[in-house]
């Protein structure tokens, strides 16, 4: 991963509309007095879905509404890789390179986004239509490999289903999210084997009385076996 920093470009100013201020105002009133800072995260992504991105007059914003120095709020902003420092495009697209979606072929997945849209990771295309980013652990290892494209995450990617997610999205589709093998969630690849019955069905109810007269049966078969004489 690349060191993460604030686009050179910046506008001039930044306030939450009205929606997202009303938003804001709920998150902080959460937190006792002198714990506002609890509230950044919320924040933060509230200023990113408004604007498509966090700007450096938002963190200043936000760090005034928290009563936070602004370099504590450019911390959190810098590290999680969930905040787009700089204007992304349309679809914008992160391909998880950590240790799980790495073993599983990550690396293919983000090479067939760089074919496919001509750009490199941390880039947007020339149209402003796609952007992509290598990002860490997006926290899905077990259908791993995982990419985010928007707020869905597409599941158990390789480079034949990325190419197919991509040219989708360029016809103007929403693919439908989840696993890309049909998984069932996080179940494993395949047919079941184990708890294969339907989970659905109603159990049985069991004969007590014959239960406890088969369990003393058993009680007195192994009582006379230990009693016997040994041959």
């Amino acid at each position: 991963m690349s060191a993460r920093e604030l686009a050179k470009d910046q506008p001039a100013s930044f306030a939450f509309n009205a929606e997202y201020l009303e938003r804001a105002k709920k998150v902080i009133a959460k937190y006792p007095a002198g714990r506002q800072a609890s509230a950044v995260i919320p924040l933060l992504d509230f200023a990113q879905r408004q604007e498509g991105w966090v700007t450096r007059p938002a963190i200043e914003a936000i760090a005034k509404m928290l009563d936070m120095a602004a370099i504590r709020v450019l911390e959190v902003a810098t590290f999680y890789t969930m905040f787009n420092l700089a204007p992304v495009g349309k679809t914008h697209i992160q391909v998880c390179t950590s240790l799980s979606c790495a073993v599983r072929g990550a690396g293919d997945v983000l090479k067939t986004c760089k074919d496919k849209l001509g750009i490199d990771a941390g880039d947007v295309t020339a149209d402003k239509a796609f952007s992509l980013i290598e990002v860490e652990c997006s926290g899905a290892c077990v259908n791993a490999p995982v990419v985010q494209i928007g707020d869905d995450y597409y599941e158990d990617v390789d480079p034949a289903s990325m190419a197919k997610l991509i040219d989708a999205f360029k016809r103007g589709e929403t693919p439908k999210y989840g696993s890309m093998i049909g998984r069932d969630g996080s179940a494993p690849a395949g047919e079941p084997i184990t708890l294969t019955e339907d989970p659905t069905k109603p159990i049985p109810k069991q004969d007590l009385a014959a239960a406890k007269a088969a369990f003393e049966k058993a009680k007195a078969e192994a009582a006379a076996k230990a009693a016997a004489p040994k041959a």
